[in-house]
């Protein structure tokens, strides 16, 4: 069975709840290393499953069983930097900058999504992987394209479920899939 590599960020615990990694631990989560940043609880897995999805969603499982009240709120690698890209594709930081700027490839790298005006912006990583692979920077059947998809759809889920507007939110989504121009509800 495939082992997957992936860190979940929580919400409704801290570095201070008492019994937080022997609750997580008794509930399946014998496979993660709990991790603080600051006062805020991440655990990086590697959990063995017959798919990325099936890893995440058991891990999810597990954590929000543990009776501790800890929420998932986030599966990390859907937002990603130059270096992370770099990192993941196994391409230099330097290759990934020409593709970037349009020095290489086709001049059709795509844009950042967040940070566009700082020094350090973020990308969506399911897009620049599918844009990698159409550049055959990378293998059409690299697993990455496909755990990146599952990671990007996963992390959508985990918004949407903790959005408070979950309906205006699914009201957006129809207005934008429709075919009319409807006006904007707010």
């Amino acid at each position: 069975m495939p082992l997957f590599n992936f860190t979940l960020t929580l919400s409704g615990v801290t570095a201070d709840t008492e019994g937080l990694e022997d609750a997580l631990f008794t509930a399946g989560c014998d496979d993660a290393l709990v991790c603080f940043y600051g006062t805020a609880v991440y655990l990086e897995f590697d959990r063995h499953a017959p798919t990325l999805a099936q890893a995440v969603l058991s891990a999810i499982r597990d954590i929000e069983s543990a009776g501790v009240r800890a929420r998932v709120e986030s599966v990390d690698s859907t937002l990603v930097g130059l270096s992370d890209i770099a990192e993941l594709t196994g391409l230099t930081r330097q290759a990934i900058a020409l593709l970037k700027e349009g020095a290489r490839g086709s001049r059709q790298f795509p844009g950042p999504v967040q940070r566009v005006t700082g020094n350090s912006p973020l990308w969506h990583w399911r897009t620049v992987v599918d844009w990698l692979a159409r550049e055959a920077r990378i293998p059409a059947d690299s697993p990455l394209i496909a755990n990146a998809h599952v990671l990007d759809s996963i992390n959508l889920a985990l918004q949407l479920r903790s959005s408070m507007e979950k309906n205006v939110v699914l009201g957006y989504l129809q207005q934008l899939e429709s075919q009319h121009s409807l006006p904007v509800q707010h």
